[in-house]
């Protein structure tokens, strides 16, 4: 089966540094997969080459068996790739339905025509409508998104992210900053929403990693140093002394067991 995601010796340098160095990654259709590793490791850097947002300096990236290394992030997006950002990035401005919608126009086959009010289609309000309901947002459908909480943004912005059908999902930090409470309802969001979807997602905190995550890739400054099932990666030697810690078998079995 062709992967959802191949990364073949991918390198990023920008002036004489070099941040990704030589990334060989092949991700499967279907998988939940994380990267994880040290703040500075190159983890989002390694989701700006693949969403288009930054050019490789060598190497190949496939989507779906076809590469797009060379495509800009719209095109990318067009061919199946979708991503959120470490910073919210929605229409504060704008109504948590109307932000929904917005993300739903280019797949739905919609473009700029001021004779044809987006109100007055049904089906694409009909699906942004659905999107509410999975996101368990229905009930702030008309408040400014501006206005949600940080834990419901992040919500609003997993939504809009596969929103336009996407069948690979990239979530750059998705629990960042929330409470135990948000972080656990952030996972069976995840979780639900992504059914059926190739999900690749940089994440810091260790319960949801191991919780969600099928495989597990382990980037230190800018290289692989481990990639593989959780227990795998969990007891690796390595992937302890340069990240996890010495103790973090147990104290990780511990957390995932709570």
């Amino acid at each position: 089966m062709t992967a959802a995601l191949s990364l073949r010796k991918v390198t990023k340098s920008f002036g004489p540094t070099e941040i990704i160095r030589g990334v060989d990654l092949e991700i499967a259709t279907g998988e939940r997969h994380a990267i994880i590793g040290p703040n500075g490791a190159g983890k989002t850097t390694l989701f700006n080459l693949i969403s288009g947002r930054f050019h490789i300096s060598s190497g190949e990236i496939l989507l779906n068996g076809e590469r797009i290394d060379a495509l800009p992030p719209h095109q990318i997006n067009r061919r199946g790739l979708s991503r959120s950002f470490q910073i919210t990035s929605i229409f504060h401005n704008l109504s948590v339905f109307e932000n929904l919608r917005c993300a739903l126009l280019w797949s739905a086959g919609y473009r700029y025509s001021f004779w044809n009010p987006l109100g007055r289609q049904r089906e694409l309000n009909d699906h942004a409508g659905r999107l509410l309901e999975d996101l368990n947002l229905t009930a702030r459908r008309d408040t400014r998104a501006g206005l949600l909480s940080y834990a419901d943004q992040r919500a609003l912005e997993v939504g809009m992210t596969i929103a336009g059908g996407a069948s690979v999902i990239l979530l750059d930090e998705p629990t960042a900053g929330m409470s135990n409470t948000e972080t656990d309802y952030a996972m069976e969001l995840i979780r639900r929403v992504t059914v059926g979807k190739t999900l690749v997602m940089v994440e810091h905190d260790m319960k949801v990693v191991f919780d969600l995550a099928d495989r597990i890739t382990v980037l230190v400054y800018g290289q692989i140093i481990a990639s593989g099932p959780p227990a795998e990666v969990r007891a690796s030697r390595a992937v302890q002394e340069a990240y996890l810690g010495a103790d973090f078998s147990a104290q990780a079995a511990s957390e995932v067991a709570a």
